[in-house]
């Protein structure tokens, strides 16, 4: 058998190989094509906010965001500033001062709103953050005020102390319910409380761009952690931040399962700069 035969089969051997290995993720860009973990940090170092979409209780999408934070803090160091959905606006006090070491960790779990999964899940992103004096901001509104929209409409705020209003993003805020991510949610609800739903997504959504720009500045990246709805379809959070600042350099990344994740289903291209596939048989973390 001629030389250039036999490296054709071995060549083949090794592709069918790796066709068969089981992978834990693939990385598409935002036409649905394979991409990698190098391209989509590259891009990410350009942007001035980088939203990355998780799943809750997926370990590969907390992995990807803890390995991203790492990166990315190799080349923009103190001009990185980290952002959470997981952690709500009025415990932004009590998040700095165990950033700059004054409480512990059981004081933390003792005053902060922490979610059941913030041990494995959000505590390493905070801790990087510690130990390398970074800031990370608390951007989400109180859930009881996101609750209060819920059951009451979003005019229910207007009755809520001054104080109080220091933690929600300025009001009245703008709301478009002809914007698809909340739209969709309208017709999901099928009735129950349709109208208010959506509103409470927004709330939340405004409220953490509202938080991400207070503590943005030129020359600084923001990587913000949020539920990958909040910001598929470059909607959500991205809407609100470019209502403000239109010319703001916004990167998202989002999340997805699939029974098979060798092709990008139709429905999820566009979902994001960068879109991280794993399989719905993924194992999940605690919530």
């Amino acid at each position: 058998m001629k030389l250039k035969n036999i490296s054709i089969i071995i060549l083949l051997v090794i592709l069918l190989a790796f066709k068969e290995d089981k992978l834990a993720y693939q990385i598409y860009d935002i036409k649905g094509k394979e991409s990698n973990y190098s391209k989509m940090l590259n891009d990410a170092k350009n942007a001035d906010v980088i939203l990355f979409g998780e799943l809750h209780n997926n370990p590969i999408c907390h992995w990807l965001q803890l390995e991203l934070t790492k990166d990315l803090y190799d080349s923009k160091k103190e001009k990185l500033i980290l952002s959470a959905e997981m952690f709500e606006a009025d415990d932004q006090i009590a998040l700095t001062e165990y950033l700059q070491g004054k409480l512990s960790d059981k004081t933390l779990k003792d005053e902060v709103k922490l979610w059941p999964n913030y041990t494995t899940d959000y505590k390493p992103l905070l801790s990087f953050a510690k130990t390398n004096h970074l800031n990370f901001i608390a951007a989400n509104i109180p859930r009881r005020y996101a609750n209060m929209v819920y059951s009451k409409g979003l005019e229910r705020l207007d009755s809520i102390d001054t104080e109080a209003k220091k933690w929600i993003c300025p009001l009245p805020m703008k709301y478009d319910a002809n914007l698809k991510c909340y739209d969709d949610i309208c017709e999901a609800a099928e009735g129950h409380n349709s109208e208010n739903l959506p509103k409470s997504q927004a709330i939340k959504d405004a409220t953490m761009a509202y938080f991400i720009l207070k503590n943005w500045s030129k020359g600084k990246t923001v990587i913000h952690y949020n539920g990958t709805y909040h910001s598929n379809f470059h909607q959500g959070i991205e809407w609100y931040l470019k209502q403000t600042n239109p010319d703001l350099k916004v990167f998202t990344i989002g999340s997805t399962e699939q029974a098979g994740i060798d092709t990008l289903a139709k429905v999820s291209v566009n979902m994001a700069d960068y879109i991280i596939c794993t399989p719905e048989s993924m194992t999940k973390t605690s919530q």
